[in-house]
């Protein structure tokens, strides 16, 4: 299994505000390079791309950032969820009063 430079169309810039794991991307060991992709092997030499990061340190980082977007989903679907019964008990009153 060697390189054979498909993957460079797939390579992905480093974001700026997250991580590159935290942001999609996975990267290829033999092809040395970070890349957007659906599947989990590498679209050029079909060695099984790397998902999550290797280090404690990375790991760690990763997890504390999954948890905090995860209750932010869960704060944002609460609102939503209050804002919808609050929108449909005021019509309720709206259509009460005549």
């Amino acid at each position: 299994m060697t390189c054979k430079d498909i993957c460079i169309r797939h390579r992905a810039q480093k974001p700026l505000a997250t991580g590159r794991y935290a942001n999609g991307q996975k990267r290829c060991q033999i092809c040395e390079l970070y890349m957007r992709w659906d599947s989990l092997f590498c679209p050029c030499c079909g060695y099984r791309l790397r998902t999550k990061p290797r280090s404690l340190k990375y790991k760690i980082k990763l997890r504390t950032r999954k948890r905090v977007e995860e209750k932010q989903d869960v704060r944002r679907s609460l609102s939503s969820m209050q804002y919808i019964q609050s929108t449909s008990t005021s019509s309720e009153r709206i259509e009460n009063r005549f």
